[in-house]
């Protein structure tokens, strides 16, 4: 590379282009090596060379070969290349060439006015309909609506095998192994049913949501809608007064929030970059999901999917309208940037690549539950066999008297004007702070639910190994069967006939009783204002570590305390409001 080539690079440094979700991964993954050494950061700029290994750049990967620790960052290189292949189907450097083809069309449809239109392509006639001025932003919120109607009705036949199969089979499998060892009716039995199988199992009864939501998503994104999409809200948000190109990170955030953070590096200035930041954690994450799910499903059982919808759409008006009080007042001075929006071209989603888009999304969250959320369940379980109160022993006194219910209940009065101020939902939104879908696994472990070793006896026959497993396949049939019925239905029609209406699970009916009482009534209300409260309240303890990273500690603050006095703010609003209004 020549001084010349260098220095002209550097001068046109701020013209970022974004690679999509999965490349822009990728490229912080490889810079991340080459930091590692600086004197290759200073003879080559990291973002450009990162891009130029994705592209299997020759010259470049035999000037690295004979540099100190050139090879490690080859090797990176050539796992991200790997990986991503196996997501898109195709070579990097294809998708690469594609996504700076697109700049470069967004740039002409920024910058150039046709006189006339012809030789209009297939792509051209789809995308005069889907980012039309006042078509673009209905049919972007149809397609939204839709994703969540999907997830929320044809998953729920899985739901509630999932839950079944946890709650039954599995469960009495463990026990009976536990008894082997001569540890039954001991701590340790309780250890694994009301502290792992309760907290861990609580979360993955939603597997199959995020699976559904993230087939949803990954047709959207692969057909090259979603790139659309951002189009159409940039013209929104221009008019707002909000950067275009922050919606970027801002559907990442859909995801996780902790991308969402690192993918702000691909906004040149850095005021853009810290207002972006504080406005990305308002994206409703994966890990919320399963929260809204349970409870439309408990409170609003007919239109869980148009709930769900509703959040996700608050979290967006949300955003924008904090961007614009922010703009106008902390960020006053900012200038605005140019924004270009690339339109890859569309494509026909392949199988593979949706599959790997599902595996590795639903794979982290199955992680998460394995690793956070265990060890999470594990420590609260303790605290709850903790006696502070009363005459119990260790994990045998009355949950209520344990030191985590004593913690928990000094906290709830500040709760009591949102409706939900019993020491069980106070738990469970602290230990969101940890991660998201732990309030789910920690109101599986703190409701009263009989869900003793045995209860759980007494309740169901006892079968052979072999008949468990025939039921399992049996009662996954059946939700398949289910789940086919319930697909007309999406769009309003009923090919089969109505069956029974099914019972609420054991956490289902523990929920609703405790919100019943704690909002005196108003416990649709209450469910509501909760839900609102968890969109809107301080992410998890990673992405606040990654707030810290990429915007500073002054700013991490401002968004840790800030988000959580709007949260209880917002959910005052709906919980107080609600009744003044005669509703709930």
């Amino acid at each position: 590379m020549s001084h010349e080539h260098k220095h002209a690079y550097t001068q046109r440094e701020g013209f970022t282009i974004d690679y999509g979700r999965e490349a822009e991964h990728e490229i912080v993954k490889i810079q991340e090596e080459i930091a590692k050494y600086a004197y290759i950061e200073k003879e080559y700029p990291s973002r450009w060379l990162a891009i130029k290994l994705l592209e299997e750049d020759s010259d470049i990967k035999m000037r690295l070969q004979v540099l100190e620790g050139g090879k490690g960052i080859l090797a990176i290189a050539e796992k991200s290349i790997a990986h991503l292949e196996k997501i898109y189907d195709d070579d990097v450097d294809v998708i690469i060439a594609d996504h700076r083809y697109g700049w470069i069309n967004g740039l002409v449809k920024e910058t150039v006015k046709r006189t006339y239109q012809d030789r209009l392509t297939g792509s051209d006639k789809v995308d005069r309909i889907v980012t039309h001025r006042l078509l673009g932003i209905p049919i972007f919120l149809l397609a939204m609506w839709s994703v969540f109607k999907l997830t929320a009705d044809v998953s729920a036949p899985y739901l509630d095998w999932v839950d079944a199969t946890i709650g039954g089979p599995i469960t009495n499998w463990i026990v009976a192994i536990i008894r082997v060892l001569g540890l039954g009716s001991t701590w340790v039995e309780s250890l694994f049913v009301n502290g792992i199988i309760a907290g861990v199992g609580g979360v993955m009864v939603f597997v199959p949501v995020m699976m559904f939501l993230y087939l949803s998503l990954a047709l959207l994104e692969d057909s090259g809608y979603m790139a659309r999409a951002a189009f159409v809200m940039d013209r929104l948000m221009h008019v707002l007064g909000l950067h275009g190109k922050s919606f970027l990170p801002m559907l990442v955030g859909f995801g996780c929030t902790v991308p969402a953070l690192y993918a702000t590096r691909t906004l040149e200035n850095e005021k853009d970059r810290i207002l972006t930041g504080l406005l990305v954690p308002f994206m409703s994450c994966g890990a919320r999901l399963p929260v809204y799910v349970l409870f439309a499903a408990i409170f609003f059982p007919e239109n869980a999917g148009a709930v769900i919808f509703g959040l996700y759409f608050l979290g967006i008006l949300t955003a924008i309208i904090l961007g614009i009080t922010l703009k106008n007042t902390l960020f006053k001075d900012k200038e605005d940037s140019t924004f270009v929006m690339e339109l890859p071209p569309y494509r026909l989603p392949t199988l593979r690549g949706i599959w790997f888009h599902i595996w590795e999304r639903t794979g982290s969250f199955v992680r998460k539950a394995w690793t956070i959320i265990m060890v999470t369940s594990i420590i609260l379980w303790f605290l709850m066999a903790i006696p502070v109160r009363g005459g119990g022993s260790f994990a045998q006194a009355d949950i209520k008297d344990s030191a985590f219910a004593t913690v928990s209940k000094a906290i709830s009065p500040a709760l009591a004007p949102l409706g939900f101020d019993s020491w069980e939902t106070t738990s469970a939104l602290l230990t969101g702070f940890v991660a998201k879908e732990v309030v789910v696994s920690t109101m599986g472990q703190v409701y009263a639910i009989n869900n003793t070793p045995d209860a759980i006896e007494e309740e169901t026959e006892a079968t052979t190994f072999f008949e468990d497993v025939g039921e399992i396949l049996t009662t996954f049939m059946a939700a398949t069967g289910d789940t086919i019925k319930s697909i007309p239905l999406i769009v309003g029609i009923n090919l089969f006939e109505e069956e029974a209406e099914e019972e609420p699970t054991a956490l289902m009916q523990a929920v609703r009783d405790g919100f019943e009482e704690s909002s005196h009534g108003h416990s649709a209300l209450a469910a509501m204002a909760f839900m609102v409260f968890v969109l809107i309240y301080t992410p998890c303890v990673a992405a606040v570590a990654a707030e810290k990273q990429e915007l500073g500690m002054k700013w991490t603050w401002v968004s840790i305390i800030g988000q959580l006095v709007l949260a209880w703010l917002m959910a005052f609003v709906v919980f107080q409001g609600g009744i003044l209004l005669g509703l709930g």
